[in-house]
C-alpha cells in the first residue's frame, strides 16, 4: 500500500474542506441588528487563511524523534564549485558540483541532544542546486510513521518541512536543502 506524504494528505483534506464549505448555502448565523452583523472577508481571503492555518496546522502535528544523545563532533571542509561530500558523525552532506560559486570553509556539527540534529555554517550560505542531506535515526525509538528532515531554529522549534525520502532499513531520511541552518529528524 502506498503511503502519502502528509503534505498531499493536508492539501486532499483542505480541497475536500473546501468543496463541502462552497456546498453549503447561506450564512448559519442570524444577526438581530445591523450593529451585530460579523463582517466577512471575501471568499478568495477566507480560503486563502484556512490555506495557511492547515500548513501551520500541519507543521503543529510534526514531531522531533525522541532519541539517545549521540556525541558532540565537529567536522570543517572546504567545498567548491566541483561539490563535495562531508561526514558528520552519523549524517551526510552531499553538495553536488554546480551548487556553490566559490570555495567554502564549511563547519558541520553533530549536536548532542535528545533528538537527532545538525548544525551548518556559515549560516544562510544558499545552493544554486540543493545539497542531499542524510539523517540517521538508528539511535532513536523505534517509531513506524515515516520520518522528515525538517528545518529547525537554535529552539529546535519546527520551521520548516523538508521532502524527505525515509529509508527505513538503513534507518536514514534524506531530505534536499538549499541553505545552511540546524535540521532534525521528525516524524
Amino acid at each position: 500500500m502506498t503511503r502519502w506524504p502528509r503534505r498531499a494528505t493536508v492539501l486532499l483534506l483542505f480541497a475536500a474542506l473546501t468543496a463541502a464549505m462552497s456546498c453549503t448555502s447561506g450564512d448559519s448565523f442570524a444577526p438581530t441588528s445591523p450593529a451585530s452583523e460579523p463582517v466577512l472577508a471575501p471568499a478568495a481571503d477566507r480560503q486563502a487563511g484556512n490555506l495557511l492555518g492547515d500548513l501551520a496546522r500541519a507543521l503543529g502535528d510534526l514531531h522531533l524523534l525522541s532519541c539517545s544523545p549521540q556525541p558532540y563532533v565537529s567536522v570543517t571542509e572546504d567545498v567548491g564549485p566541483e561539490g563535495g561530500t562531508i561526514l558528520v558523525g552519523t549524517h551526510r552532506l552531499v553538495i553536488p558540483a554546480g551548487a556553490l560559486t566559490g570555495t567554502h570553509t564549511i563547519r558541520a556539527e553533530q549536536m548532542s541532544a535528545r533528538v537527532n540534529s545538525v548544525r551548518f555554517s556559515p549560516e544562510g550560505l544558499g545552493f544554486a542546486v540543493p545539497a542531499r542531506l542524510t539523517l540517521s535515526y538508528a539511535n532513536c525509538s523505534p517509531l513506524l510513521l515515516l520520518k522528515r528532515v525538517v528545518y529547525t531554529d537554535e529552539l529546535l522549534r519546527i520551521l520548516e518541512l523538508i521532502p524527505s525520502l525515509d529509508n527505513v532499513l538503513a534507518r536514514t531520511v534524506t531530505g534536499e536543502i538549499r541553505h545552511f541552518s540546524r535540521y532534525a529528524v521528525a516524524w
